[in-house]
């Protein structure tokens, strides 16, 4: 088991264990190591550091560059930063690795630590397992460069720029965005400045939320958590579409010009349709997560595509899409990857994609999202005894079996255990919500008979 690292990197309340200075410094010095070991560099190492807007980057700012210097590693910082931006610079300007501190959606109090790869890659599981290591084994307690072997840290003056070209480039030459009228709520995070800039750029007539940052407003009430911020302003400007970022921007929730919110499924099932028609949706498949709705899968399969599901987090969508050779994955919650231009959820470049589509066909956001069916979903949880495998239990494993024939592909069941409690969590999609409550009474009866606590 991982003691510091979760699905998305490590986090928790600032100031608070592991989320301290202190441990900082010591991660700051493990990676730095790590990635010492990694890369064959003459001369100085360099890892790049950016940040969202919340009041604690600051002081874990400054610790991880003191660990990282303190090993002979040079450091880039870039300041306040979307996620996808430090993936796109770390490869841009060759670091060793990239660093982000960001609590993504979590409010101000959290802050958290992710890692990218030189390749502006999450790392995998064994990487950062590999790191926990050198943190508590106190292997590396001994290396103590001195003298002009210590490593500096540099400002990058510049990296906004550079992100914000690199975005504009994904657009078609040629192509603006005159005529469009946009709402965009940066959730007082990491995109207030760089979103509104590009999208303004490109012609867009744009209305700006969340974009005054304070170190204590991100995520508050607003962003891709809280669209309805967005959902009003989209009817009161006569807005044709809505954008809300969360506080890193790796994510990205739109509203369409009648007030509705469209999710991740949605978004995806319209690129991938557009990415087949234009020949360029590599294999024909799409990757998404076990959480996203039946309705996509349906929807896809209708169009000669196939769904590949991974578990949750969009580095597990990103592991599989460069296993398949894939160029398009993404998430319900709005973590979309186009692999032909980023490695990872970027708000930004899902947005400029969607926007894309709707200039170059003509149609609304409203048309657009309904080539797919939303299927009704029922999640019920029941408190069991022991996590026995479900596999091992015949009659719930066969109900569950015999459901799933039944359904033929217009729906769906997933039963697995929480991580945490001691639940055992059962979903259940399909066209027809009768249907669905019919399924999940029966297994979640026979559940409760034989592993529920009496």
């Amino acid at each position: 088991m991982k003691k510091l690292f979760g699905t998305d990197g490590i986090r928790g309340i600032a100031n608070i264990d592991p989320m301290t200075v202190e441990m900082a410094v010591k991660l700051g010095r493990a990676a730095a190591h790590f990635f010492k070991q990694q890369k064959n560099r003459k001369g100085h190492h360099r890892i790049l550091i950016g940040k969202d807007t919340r009041l604690s980057g600051y002081m874990f700012e400054g610790a991880l560059t003191a660990g990282i210097c303190s090993m002979g590693v040079d450091v880039l910082l870039v300041g306040p930063m979307p996620t996808p931006a430090i993936a796109f610079l770390t490869r841009s300007m060759r670091g060793d690795a990239g660093v982000v501190i960001s609590a993504s959606h979590n409010l101000f109090e959290d802050n958290g630590i992710k890692f990218f790869s030189e390749d502006g890659i999450k790392l995998p599981d064994e990487y950062e397992k590999v790191i926990e290591e050198i943190v508590f084994s106190g292997n590396i307690d001994d290396i103590r460069p001195t003298g002009n072997a210590l490593g500096k840290a540099y400002r990058i003056d510049d990296s906004e720029g550079r992100y914000i070209e690199f975005a504009k480039n994904t657009v078609p030459k040629g192509m603006d965005f005159e005529g469009i009228k946009v709402v965009i709520d940066c959730a007082n995070g990491a995109s207030y400045l760089i979103t509104p800039t590009v999208l303004q750029e490109l012609g867009a007539n744009i209305v700006t939320l969340g974009n005054k940052p304070d170190g204590t407003n991100i995520n508050l009430g607003c962003g891709s958590l809280y669209p309805e911020k967005a959902q009003k302003e989209v009817i009161v400007y006569g807005a044709d579409i809505g954008i809300a970022h969360d506080g890193d921007a790796d994510r990205v929730i739109f509203v369409d010009g009648k007030g509705r919110v469209v999710d991740g499924d949605k978004v995806m099932a319209m690129c991938a349709l557009e990415m087949k028609g234009n020949g360029v949706l590599n294999n024909d498949t799409l990757v998404t997560t076990i959480m996203s709705n039946a309705g996509l899968e349906v929807a896809m399969k209708e169009a000669g595509i196939k769904v590949v599901r991974t578990p949750v987090g969009d580095r597990y969508v990103l592991e599989e899409m460069l296993r398949l050779n894939c160029n398009l994955g993404g998430e319900q919650s709005g973590h979309l990857i186009f692999s032909d231009y980023n490695t990872t959820g970027d708000g930004l470049i899902t947005a400029l994609q969607v926007l894309t589509i709707m200039k170059k066909t003509g149609k609304s956001l409203s048309e657009l999202s309904s080539c797919m069916e939303t299927f009704p979903q029922k999640l019920v949880n029941i408190k069991v005894r022991e996590k026995k495998a479900i596999e091992s239990i015949p009659e719930i494993s066969k109900l569950i079996c015999d459901y799933e024939k039944r359904l033929e592909g217009r729906g769906r069941i997933v039963v697995r255990y929480s991580g945490t409690e001691p639940l055992l969590r059962i979903m259940v999609e399909c066209d027809k919500e009768d249907s669905i409550n019919i399924i999940i009474g029966e297994i979640s009866e026979t559940v409760n008979r034989l592993l529920g606590v009496n």
